[in-house]
């Protein structure tokens, strides 16, 4: 294991990582996992790689799980890294491409630190899980859960998407509608978890999530030769892989894997929903509540993100931006996507596409620069939001 501790985001305050951890107990901020990088990089060399599974486990040394503990596995990560001419060309730019992150198990990206969580759950001896959910991370919960033999209680407003609710009830979980909105499910989580025997898989509210998000960062640096893009294009929800994105940078540089060259990260927001907006713009580093949020973008209605300053810190020091799409704009852009290179993307990625041609026709990104756009899911999970 190369896990050496457990660190506060904020405070820094050390946690033992042999134990199940939820938040800080001091700020109650989200905490990350900290590694050996030196014995990381002597026991995974960048060149052997080409020889790893096409899986996100491929990155097992700078993953938390212990040598010889089998992870819970459906195959996830390794997804394609496509390049998009033609819609780079109606974007007004020389080279793009899409992440699709809708070719993981259960559909989405949320796969990923679901597939890492609940391994590490399951080795330090949680026997029943809960989460808020607005769609995806409840189906991939309850899916690996599932896999791994463990209770899965998830509660989801009312109105998330009907295919997620389906997928989450037909994997075994126990779904609860809530009549609010995710921040209203995750209190529901928080007051019955102790009586219930529940550990709290919320986003960033246990250390791990993070910990499997962070290998799209990884892969993309891989795919890429190791050389990062000009630019990348995420929709931001919890922001969960944006920041795991912006920590696996700071691990490969460490590593030597990557140079200190970092892209400028856009975290997207729907205009109904847009707290990490509203903070990046009046210059402060946490966001409050969001009232009455509102977005057919089921993973951007999002009115209160724990790990907001993580976000905003990483936006703020890569020259980034934080920028909100409508909801028409984000389904039109799913249109254009899917007409020019055959992919159907979730809302959240239509999100990006919108969010790239604003900055590209207001100047603040240029046809020369290299740009990454992250599609979270895949469109056939929310059909509610196009027309008959």
């Amino acid at each position: 294991m190369f896990v050496t501790h457990l660190a506060c985001t904020l405070c820094d305050t050390h946690y033992d990582q042999t134990r199940l951890q939820t938040l800080c107990e001091g700020c109650h901020r989200p905490l990350y996992a900290r590694y050996d990088l030196d014995l990381v990089k002597t026991a995974l060399p960048r060149a052997a790689l080409a020889t790893r599974e096409s899986s996100l486990w491929r990155y097992r040394e700078a993953l938390p799980l212990p040598a010889g503990v089998a992870p819970v596995t459906l195959g996830e990560g390794w997804t394609p890294l496509l390049e998009t001419p033609r819609l780079a060309a109606a974007l007004g730019m020389d080279r793009t491409w899409i992440k699709d992150e809708s070719q993981n198990p259960t559909s989405s990206f949320k796969a990923r630190g679901m597939a890492v969580a609940v391994s590490m759950a399951k080795h330090l001896g949680a026997t029943a899980l809960a989460a808020p959910s607005a769609g995806n991370a409840g189906g991939a919960m309850a899916a690996y859960a599932a896999r791994a033999g463990l209770s899965a209680y998830v509660f989801m407003p009312k109105d998330t998407p009907k295919a997620n609710i389906i997928e989450c009830r037909e994997m075994g979980a126990h779904v609860t509608l809530i009549d609010g909105l995710i921040h209203d499910c995750g209190a529901e989580v928080a007051k019955r978890k102790a009586a219930e025997g529940w550990f709290d898989m919320s986003t960033l509210k246990e250390p791990y999530r993070a910990e499997g998000k962070k290998t799209l960062g990884y892969e993309l640096a891989e795919q890429l030769a190791w050389t990062l893009p000009d630019i990348i294009v995420y929709p931001t929800g919890g922001g969960t892989g944006l920041v795991g994105m912006w920590k696996a940078f700071d691990e490969m540089e460490r590593m030597g894997w990557i140079g200190s060259k970092r892209p400028r990260m856009i975290a997207v927001q729907a205009d109904g929903c847009q707290p990490i907006v509203k903070a990046f713009l009046a210059h402060e580093r946490f966001a409050p509540l969001y009232e009455n949020a509102r977005t057919s973008a089921s993973g951007l209605r999002v009115p209160k993100a724990v790990g907001d300053f993580l976000i905003i810190d990483a936006v703020v020091a890569s020259g980034g931006e934080a920028i909100a799409v409508s909801d028409a704009q984000m389904i039109a852009e799913t249109r254009v996507a899917g007409s020019l290179e055959g992919l159907f993307v979730a809302p959240e990625g239509g999100a990006c596409v919108a969010a790239l041609r604003a900055l590209r026709q207001a100047g603040r990104v240029q046809a020369d620069e290299s740009a990454v756009i992250f599609n979270t899911g895949a469109g056939v999970k929310y059909l509610e939001c196009y027309g008959g």
